[in-house]
């Protein structure tokens, strides 16, 4: 069996792509990836994927000549045998004969969760087929790559893709993590949308320097206070910079603490802090979807 982690950016959401230094952590809950090869001559995989131990896609996929033979989710199906043939052109070992397999995967998260359904996916095969995982979630799926780096390093981590890919694995451990609270905001969202809009801007050196040196500072704050105006620091400026409302004005204008996105804005999870009636305030908001630091991430 193999595992990946899922994630949470804490922050750089968007500036990530353009070099800005980001940090981000692992999810105690991932998905896993089983495997077993069949010596009958069919060059056939039989692919069953699960959503909390429910099957949710079944596909069977001739690899050797590229085709999608059944299944009951095309648009799944047939990403799946693009992934796939990208593994036959880059592995010198997986689908390299007449074998068949039987792959099961199990996402441990509810889909909509955000938590990097397709990011653990990528990693999880690229470590079957003894290839890199970043070029292989480039030519499939595209992004900065720091979702991977997560699922690699299994640790938090700060991550910075230009000009070169730098990863470094740290100990983020601050004093007042048990009072940090992560909100699910009941969907999904399009993170291509969101870089698109990004992407339509212009991007100045300076902006990119100011997200880092949040970054930095992130990791030297010793108090929640601190660490909130950071987070409020990070969320005016992006809302500036994109022209959108944050999620705190969309949905929580009268919170009496910081609340964060987390990734893509309007969807996925948020940060906020312990306060009062906190459980309260976010049930009366519709947001039943609230966990702890130690629920939610792992180490």
């Amino acid at each position: 069996m193999i595992f990946s982690h899922g994630k949470l950016l804490l922050t750089s959401e968007y500036v990530v792509l353009d070099g800005a230094l980001a940090l981000a952590l692992p999810t105690k809950w991932g998905q896993e990836f089983f495997v077993e090869e069949i010596a009958d001559g069919k060059s056939l995989v039989s692919w069953t994927a699960l959503h909390q131990g429910k099957t949710w896609l079944n596909a069977r996929i001739d690899y050797r000549n590229g085709h999608l033979i059944s299944t009951n989710i095309p648009d799944s199906a047939e990403f799946i045998l693009k992934v796939l043939m990208k593994i036959k052109e880059l592995s010198a070992i997986q689908l390299k004969t007449d074998s068949s397999y039987s792959i099961t995967t199990n996402l441990q998260f509810p889909a909509n969760f955000g938590l990097g359904s397709s990011s653990t996916l990528m990693n999880n095969l690229a470590q079957w087929a003894h290839i890199d995982p970043f070029h292989l979630n480039e030519t499939c799926l595209g992004g900065s790559g720091y979702d991977i780096a997560v699922a690699q390093e299994q640790s938090a981590i700060l991550y910075q893709n230009q000009p070169d890919r730098k990863i470094q694995k740290i100990n983020f451990d601050p004093t007042f993590k048990e009072d940090l609270i992560f909100i699910h905001l009941n969907q999904k969202q399009n993170s291509r949308e969101g870089i698109q809009l990004y992407r339509s801007k212009e991007k100045s050196p300076e902006l990119i320097a100011e997200f880092s040196e949040i970054t930095r500072q992130v990791l030297e704050v010793e108090t929640l206070e601190s660490f909130s105006e950071l987070m409020i620091l990070h969320e005016s400026k992006l809302s500036a910079f994109l022209d959108l409302e944050t999620v705190k004005e969309k949905h929580f204008n009268n919170c009496p603490s910081f609340v964060k996105s987390l990734g893509a804005w309007g969807g996925d999870f948020v940060m906020s802090s312990k306060f009062s009636g906190w459980q309260d305030y976010f049930q009366a908001k519709g947001f039943s979807s609230v966990f702890s630091y130690k629920e939610l991430i792992y180490r």
